[in-house]
């Protein structure tokens, strides 16, 4: 089992229990699934760049990404249906503590002035999405085989029905939210 996992049902569950006035433990917000996802402009001329993005997806989340394809035709990007324009990766389970774990531990800490992330992206249900410039900060990924920086986006699922129970569940987890009042 993951260290968030043992975590979680060792010490959130009763802590965030307590604090959203829970009584029933399936009712206390849980992690379902994480969505990473790279968008590849530059594959519509060069293949070889979503190639490139291919692989270091699946070596950050430790499972093979899938290919994203173009649902409509954009005259003005040369843009036909059906091209690859990106990839993108669904977690569950074991892998998404995983990943979580190596995204709060390791990458976060790595971006350059780091101030924490905002506390303002949940959807209204509790997900929670952020995006990364570039994927050198998973240490996973060597930078000599990076020749252009890739942006992700990171949606985080949860079971949560309020931004405010989703945003106790990720704050449990650890996750290094910034002071929105703070002076900027």
């Amino acid at each position: 089992m993951t260290r968030l996992l043992e975590k979680y049902n060792g010490e959130i569950v009763a802590k965030l229990k307590e604090e959203l006035g829970v009584k029933n433990v399936h009712a206390v917000p849980k992690l379902e699934k994480i969505v990473v996802s790279m968008g590849v402009g530059e594959a519509v001329q060069d293949r070889k760049k979503l190639d490139v993005a291919l692989g270091h997806l699946t070596t950050l989340s430790g499972q093979k990404a899938e290919i994203c394809r173009a649902k409509k035709s954009v005259s003005g990007f040369r843009l036909r249906e059906g091209m690859p324009i990106g990839c993108r990766v669904t977690l569950r389970g074991k892998r998404m503590y995983e990943f979580l774990d190596r995204l709060i531990t390791l990458a976060l800490p790595r971006v350059r002035d780091f101030r924490g992330i905002s506390p303002k992206s949940f959807d209204g249900r509790g997900n929670y999405s952020c995006g990364l410039q570039e994927q050198l900060v998973f240490p996973e990924i060597d930078p000599e085989t990076v020749n252009q920086p890739q942006g992700m986006n990171i949606t985080i699922v949860t079971t949560a029905k309020t931004n405010d129970a989703g945003r106790a569940l990720l704050k449990a987890f650890g996750m290094p939210f910034s002071n929105p009042d703070a002076p900027k």
